[in-house]
């Protein structure tokens, strides 16, 4: 478990210079000017433009950028086999739903996939951890700044972010043939 392809090291290693940002994001003023300096001027500019289709192709970017690094960041194959064996596994457990000792047999099997699927699943978030936090402090910063302003009148700017990825990411992940 310690070797570098199925170690859970870079994977806290990242979680824990993600955390350091948010916290340090008001305390240590040159992460927070750098990040502005890159962002105000590109995304920035298109929330000034128009602050909901802005929004929506900031989304639509990050979406497609993470979607890809999941795609091609992560071993699909072997995703896809693990995912094939815990629906076989899933299967079978209904088939025995009258026998509590071979459903018991079965769920332990199926509880042994789940390290390795974590592992390689989140092999991605190494990559877009610090990035996706990086961003969601400047939008925390722009929209305090334009006032909080509601998209569709109702949601916070984390709400329509979280929506709308998780729309645009699901049809890039049917599109991309992402496991």
């Amino acid at each position: 478990m310690d070797d570098k392809k199925g170690s859970f090291k870079p994977i806290v290693i990242v979680l824990l210079a993600s955390l350091a940002i948010a916290a340090f994001w008001n305390s240590f003023p040159p992460i927070r000017d750098a990040v502005h300096a890159i962002l105000n001027p590109t995304a920035g500019a298109l929330l000034s433009w128009n602050l909901l289709f802005g929004m929506l192709i900031i989304v639509l970017i990050l979406s497609i950028i993470t979607t890809l690094i999941q795609k091609y960041g992560t071993d699909q194959e072997t995703l896809k086999e693990l995912k094939k064996e815990q629906k076989a596994l899933q299967e079978e457990m209904k088939r025995y739903k009258d026998n509590p000792q071979k459903i018991m047999e079965l769920q332990k099997k199926s509880f042994e996939s789940i390290p390795k699927t974590m592992k390689l699943s989140m092999r991605s978030f190494t990559y877009t951890a610090i990035p996706l936090i990086l961003f969601f402090r400047w939008f925390m910063d722009i929209f305090t700044n334009l006032g909080n302003p509601k998209f569709f009148g109702f949601l916070s700017w984390f709400w329509f972010y979280l929506i709308t990825s998780i729309i645009i990411s699901s049809i890039l992940r049917k599109i991309l043939k992402v496991v």
